[in-house]
């Protein structure tokens, strides 16, 4: 840098970084005051409307009137549909104060949790986009991949209703596990006919998003990770570390049926880790089998009782019918 001194650089750098963190919190900031700012437009509105004598169509010109006046004065953005959404807006938020009474996200998150009908619901992907900084377009693909409903199919009633209080709880593996994983940004038809190197290939290729559909505490350590004893060599398809759990994560992927054997295999890949790998502070490796098809009998007969380590879901390429799983979620009610 034009000769200079490795002090100077670094002084640089953090000058530079002071001024990158304050002008986050600016934006930051002022995002929160317009939030806050329609929320109370929004008040207004209601309450406005709730001192016209006909409230339907006194309503309609209230609004109108004031998309007129705010337009002239202040420019773009207070159209009547935009006044409608502050009004909307406040309905939703008034009536239940969650994580989301600061306003720590943006308008354009709020106009998409808004959409979401089931309380319950809007709070769970309201409290993960919070502490997991989702963007508005990973907010859309969680929506749109059915987290929330293929978290729910795994726990009773309580556990929903914690789902909506408290977000996903990680405390121990089933915590994480997901039936069916989606993986439709790999871009690949539901019947589409590709190898298990291909698919491999596929979701290395989208790791990013393929750590994002894992879930929280994920890291990558490696593909075709060998291992040898008695001179024979073992290659484990995808290894993760899940900070969270404080263990190895290992991942085996079959494009077909599930097999007794490859929960077998999967089973010494654990026993490995477990064995030879694995830290004295660190917790027991988890096993997951990625399949397209699974026999939950099949599961249940090879596994020893209470296994905790060993487990296979389902992965689909397409996204799944929300209206399926929140059926399959009534009926397990």
């Amino acid at each position: 840098m034009g000769g200079l001194t490795k002090r100077q650089v670094e002084f640089f750098e953090r000058v530079a970084d002071l001024l990158k963190r304050a002008r986050n919190s600016i934006v930051r900031s002022i995002n929160q005051t317009m939030v806050q700012t329609y929320f109370e437009i929004g008040r207004l509105i209601v309450e406005e409307e709730q001192g016209g004598k006909v409230r339907a169509e006194y309503g309609k010109h209230i609004i109108h009137e004031l998309s007129l006046r705010l337009t002239k004065e202040f420019g773009k953005g207070f159209s009547q549909r935009n006044l409608e959404q502050m009004r909307q807006f406040y309905h939703v938020y008034s009536k239940a104060q969650t994580l989301s009474a600061e306003f720590g996200l943006s308008w354009s998150h709020y106009l998409k949790l808004m959409r979401i009908e089931n309380e319950e619901e809007r709070k769970f992907y309201e409290i993960e986009t919070t502490a997991n900084n989702w963007s508005l377009r990973e907010l859309q693909r969680q929506f749109d991949s059915a987290l929330y409903e293929r978290l729910a199919l795994s726990r009773d009633r309580k556990g929903i209703k914690e789902l909506s209080e408290e977000g996903q709880i990680i405390e121990k593996a089933e915590d994480s596990l997901k039936d069916p994983y989606v993986l439709e940004f790999m871009g690949l038809p539901d019947e589409f006919r590709y190898s298990e190197s291909d698919f491999e290939q596929k979701l290395i290729d989208k790791l990013e998003h393929f750590l994002l559909e894992l879930g929280k505490g994920y890291t990558y350590v490696g593909r075709q990770v060998r291992f040898t004893f008695d001179d024979k060599h073992f290659r484990v398809d995808l290894v993760f570390y899940n900070r969270i759990l404080q263990c190895f994560v290992l991942i085996d992927l079959k494009i077909g049926e599930l097999t007794h054997q490859d929960l077998g295999q999967m089973q010494m890949y654990v026993n490995y880790y477990d064995r030879f790998v694995k830290l004295e502070h660190e917790n027991k490796t988890i096993g997951i089998v990625l399949c397209k098809k699974k026999n939950d009998t099949l599961i249940e007969i090879t596994l020893p009782e209470g296994n905790n380590q060993i487990f296979a879901s389902k992965y689909q390429t397409v996204l799944p019918s929300k209206e399926d799983l929140r059926h399959l979620i009534e009926t397990k009610e």
